[in-house]
């Protein structure tokens, strides 16, 4: 590895310890923690989001913790942009920055680039939403089949509700179809880039997915999803946990159901995490701390 700054990620899939382990090695390296959970984000859902406590933001700086509102609009290519402006301020204090979550497209943003895609207005966000909340699925596939066929063709998942939605609002902003706006290019960044992935064997993983949903509950999830439930219809609330207490909250789902299915959901995104990272042929598994440290090439550190 030349000698250059170097952007540490700290990944793997919720729930396997990712905030611990790039606490301890921030603490170590003597860096800041830039967090690429696209959902931490958002200050007024911190309990189902699994936001990192006040003791672990006093211990090491976050950035882009609790930084918006659920009603701002943001995106992988906002997340890009505002990383790589506030990558050369990180590193006037070490030669290492941390990254650490589990949105794989924030990630992938920062890592390979991401296309230059427009801003999306909030006249044409609006209008692609309603066309999913009034339609469905089956309306926006309709929708794209007349807007970017090419896209529909390709898409890697059709049930993806989010990757189409946001498929429609980029072909109704551009005035063309999404799909010819994707180059597939991987930017070339002037900076080491280590990812480091922690992948718990699966039984343990999923223990501590539900211990976690348990501990949610305790601190008062419940409570929180109640006092945002008034702004359901938001795309950042759209996510394992407020989905499902909103179904509660409007009837339709029991109470020991809705818990339930937070586990089991909130388990299936681990395995769709698992699933993406599997892909990456640059990703180093690793155990903890140490593994971290070696896979850095700090063995003496």
């Amino acid at each position: 590895m030349t000698h250059r700054k170097t952007l540490v990620v700290v990944t793997g899939p919720t729930g396997s310890g990712k905030t611990d382990l790039a606490i301890e090695l921030a603490e170590r390296l003597g860096s800041e923690i830039i967090s690429a959970d696209s959902r931490q984000m958002y200050r007024e859902i911190p309990i189902g989001t699994a936001a990192p406590t006040p003791e672990q933001l006093n211990r090491v700086r976050h950035h882009f913790v609790g930084n918006l509102s659920l009603d701002d609009y943001y995106s992988a290519a906002c997340f890009e942009e505002e990383v790589l402006a506030l990558l050369p301020h990180l590193w006037k204090q070490s030669d290492y920055a941390i990254m650490c979550g589990g949105s794989m497209m924030y990630i992938d943003a920062v890592c390979n680039g991401i296309d230059q895609l427009p801003t999306v207005s909030d006249s044409n966000r609006l209008a692609a939403l309603e066309v999913y909340t009034t339609g469905g699925l089956d309306a926006v596939k309709e929708r794209l089949a007349k807007l970017d066929p090419m896209y529909l063709s390709t898409a890697p998942d059709l049930n993806n509700h989010k990757r189409l939605v946001h498929a429609l609002e980029i072909s109704m902003e551009a005035g063309v179809p999404y799909s010819s706006l994707l180059t597939g290019r991987h930017a070339q960044r002037p900076f080491n880039i280590v990812k480091l992935a922690l992948n718990p064997l699966r039984e343990i993983l999923f223990d501590r997915i539900n211990r976690r949903v348990d501990i949610m509950i305790e601190q008062g999830l419940e409570d929180e999803a109640q006092s945002v439930y008034n702004l359901r219809h938001l795309n950042s609330l759209n996510t394992v946990g407020y989905k499902e207490l909103f179904a509660m909250f409007d009837g339709s789902m029991d109470r020991d159901t809705a818990i339930a299915r937070i586990g089991k959901n909130t388990r299936v995104y681990a395995k769709k995490q698992l699933t993406w990272l599997k892909r990456d042929n640059r990703v180093v598994y690793i155990t903890g701390l140490d593994d971290a440290l070696r896979a850095i090439g700090l063995t003496d550190f």
